[in-house]
């Protein structure tokens, strides 16, 4: 079963600053894509069917505990995986529940 992969705005926002930062982002991006639509349910559990991922990306070159981290939410119903959030593990530690009821607010119904 292949599961569509989509984004909110907070994410794409997120995602365009990033790769102005690092140019390998978009390519490492595209590769966890194709993964999430195999393995919707990637990365460690938050609750709420969300999920964190731990992304390396490779112009940053520190591997995945100094790289990125993505917060997805599945929607099984749907076969749909939202892209909530993207982050610098550098610039942000992790996500708080406010900001995680926040993101998952702005998912179309």
């Amino acid at each position: 079963m292949s599961y569509k992969v989509k984004s909110i705005a907070v994410f794409e926002r997120q995602a365009k600053r990033l790769n102005k930062k690092y140019p390998s982002l978009l390519k490492d991006l595209r590769q966890l894509i194709s993964e999430l639509k195999e393995n919707p349910e990637k990365g460690t559990p938050l609750g709420r069917n969300c999920f964190k991922i731990r992304l390396a990306i490779k112009s940053k070159g520190k591997g995945k505990s100094g790289g990125a981290r993505i917060i997805t939410d599945v929607v099984i119903i749907e076969e749909t995986v939202y892209l909530l959030s993207i982050y610098d593990k550098g610039e942000q530690a992790n996500i708080s529940d406010k900001e995680l009821t926040e993101l998952l607010k702005q998912i179309p119904e």
